[in-house]
């Protein structure tokens, strides 16, 4: 880990948010990486417990930024803009990531064109549920449903073309909005397929607390934000280019998901989705089918 000197070839950004009881684990999957030519930038998002005297204790080989807080999509570009290598590895503060993460997904996106903005791992969600995902990016589907992890390898350049993250998305999804518009802007995605990212769910994280309860409203503001994409001639255009692609969303049943989201209350929406998800037992265990 680089605080300073040569320009490293990973900056790794971590948001952080009353998250000092996590840092250790996340301290030692890092040095536990087989590719360390990186620095570490953790940035307070104005925490009020015991976290900043936490990170006040960490070496200088660690760069804390310390912040009023401002949400995970602010943080995130904090980070993005005090980074200093071309390739930015994004994780938040409670999840780890499997020694060879770096290594592989380092080597898959240098080894692309520059039209691949950002690449990532399958993902093993640990603690309050646990479950294998098999990740996936493919703009159709992910218009619909977040397949892509919020952990991921970015391109400096990338991140640019689109404006970074949205900061006002304070109550989730910012990460789902980022990576449709990082489709929208051209960009594509390269998947190592091992599990190698570890995301921890627990009942006080953002996406337990918050967002899976505000999951109608918060897919709306990506829909208003991205509304051209979401009409339907555009809608059949994409489905149509990307029909060879591997993805889950058969069009059938994108409409339907867009027809009750249109009509139903935010709070109707949400319920239906939240049942929909709770009957799902590991459905993305199985193999990623065509279209």
């Amino acid at each position: 880990m680089h605080a300073k000197g040569p320009v490293p070839a990973v900056s790794i950004v971590v948001p952080c948010f009353n998250g000092g009881r996590f840092v250790d684990d996340l301290l030692a999957c890092l040095r536990a990486q087989t590719f360390q030519d990186f620095e570490l930038i953790i940035v307070d998002d104005g925490s009020t417990d015991d976290t900043p005297a936490k990170l006040a204790t960490l070496g200088s080989d660690v760069q804390v930024i310390r912040q009023a807080n401002a949400g995970p999509g602010a943080a995130r570009n904090t980070g993005f803009r005090q980074a200093r290598a071309d390739l930015i590895f994004i994780m938040d503060c409670d999840d780890t990531i499997e020694p060879r993460y770096l290594e592989e997904t380092v080597k898959a996106i240098s080894a692309a064109v520059p039209e691949v903005g950002f690449t990532f791992t399958h993902e093993r969600k640990i603690g309050h549920r646990q479950q294998i995902n098999r990740c996936y990016f493919k703009l159709f589907d992910q218009l619909f449903i977040n397949r892509v992890p919020c952990c991921m390898v970015v391109r400096r350049a990338a991140w640019q073309a689109v404006g970074g993250f949205d900061a006002a998305m304070r109550d989730g999804y910012e990460d789902w909005e980022f990576t449709i518009a990082l489709g929208r802007a051209g960009f594509r995605a390269v998947v190592v397929p091992e599990i190698l990212f570890n995301y921890r769910t627990r009942d006080d994280g953002l996406m337990m607390s918050r967002s899976t309860y505000m999951h109608g409203a918060l897919w709306r503001r990506i829909r208003d934000k991205h509304r051209d994409a979401y009409k339907l001639r555009p809608l059949l255009k994409l489905w149509w280019q990307t029909r060879r692609e591997p993805g889950r969303l058969r069009l059938i049943e994108a409409l339907g998901i867009l027809a009750i989201a249109n009509f139903a209350p935010n709070s109707w929406f949400t319920a239906l989705t939240h049942a929909a998800r709770s009957r799902r037992i590991a459905d993305n265990r199985e193999p990623v089918r065509q279209s």
